[in-house]
C-alpha cells in the first residue's frame, strides 16, 4: 500500500481476493486518499454469483445457492432445480478440473450422491470456499469459452478464455448476449465469459470483476490497459 501514490484514483490488477479482503484493501487505500474505481460493494457484486445472477437470468444456466456449507441448505438448493444434471461451484469458483468427483451432479434429485460431490468440493476448496454452494443446471456447450471485457457497460475487448488460450474467439461470437446484464449491473470494469450452447445460442457462463480476471497468454497487457482507459 505504501507504494500507491496518495490522493489518486486507482484500478486494482492482481490476485483474486475475497470480498472481505478487497474491502480491507479499499479501506486502507481510502485512508491514504486513494479511491478504487471499483468499490468494495461493486467488486462483490461482480465477483460473486449471487451478486450478478439476477441480471443474467434467461441468458445463463438456472441456478440456486446456499448461505454456507450446510447439508440442509444444499438439499433445498438442489430441490429448487427439481431433477436432472447440474454443475456445482461456490460463489466465486468451480472445480471443473475435478469434474466427476467435485463438479458434476448427474441428478440433483439423488440427494446422497449429490451430497458426496458437494462434500468433496468443500474439502478441496478448504479455506478458499466462498459464501456457499451454487447448483447450476447443466447445459451442453460446444467449443471453447470466450472472455469479453466490459468498461462502463461497453465491450472493449474480446479474447480467448485463459483455460483455452490457443482457441481464438469465433468471428460470430455474440457479445450482445451479455450487454443487457452488464449494463443493468452498472459496474465499472467486468468480464463476461460466453460459450455457444449445443442448440447454437450463446450463453453467459459467468460474470466476474475485471480487475482479477486472467488474461490469456498471448494477449499483451497493453491491450487491456488501452481498453480500460479508452486508448
Amino acid at each position: 500500500m505504501a507504494r500507491v501514490p496518495a490522493g489518486d484514483g486507482a484500478v486494482y490488477r492482481g490476485w483474486m481476493l475475497s470480498g472481505e479482503r478487497y474491502a480491507a484493501m479499499a479501506g486502507a487505500l481510502a485512508a491514504r486518499g486513494v479511491t478504487l474505481r471499483t468499490g468494495a460493494e461493486c467488486y462483490r457484486r461482480a465477483h460473486e454469483l449471487p451478486g450478478w445472477y439476477a441480471a443474467a437470468v434467461g441468458s445463463t444456466p438456472e441456478s440456486a445457492w446456499t448461505d454456507g456449507d450446510g447439508r440442509e441448505g444444499f438439499r433445498r438448493a438442489c430441490a429448487a432445480l427439481g431433477d436432472g444434471p447440474a454443475v456445482l461451484r461456490d460463489y466465486t469458483k468451480s472445480l471443473k478440473h475435478y469434474w466427476a468427483e467435485a463438479a458434476y451432479l448427474p441428478d440433483v434429485a439423488d440427494e446422497a450422491a449429490a451430497w458426496r460431490v458437494a462434500s468433496r468440493f468443500r474439502e478441496l476448496r478448504g479455506d478458499d470456499f466462498a459464501g456457499g454452494f451454487v447448483v447450476r443446471r447443466f447445459e451442453s456447450f460446444t467449443g471453447a469459452e470466450v472472455r469479453t471485457w466490459w468498461v462502463d457497460g461497453s465491450c472493449r475487448l474480446v479474447t480467448a478464455h485463459p483455460d483455452t488460450a490457443g482457441e481464438l474467439p469465433p468471428a460470430d461470437v455474440q457479445v450482445g448476449v451479455a450487454e443487457a446484464a452488464v449494463r443493468s449491473l452498472a459496474l465499472p470494469f467486468v468480464t463476461a465469459d460466453l460459450v455457444r450452447r449445443a442448440d447454437g445460442r450463446w450463453r453467459i457462463v459467468e460474470i466476474g470483476d475485471g480487475q482479477v480476471s486472467d488474461l490469456p497468454s498471448g494477449v499483451a497487457p497493453g491491450e487491456l490497459i488501452g481498453a480500460l482507459f479508452g486508448a
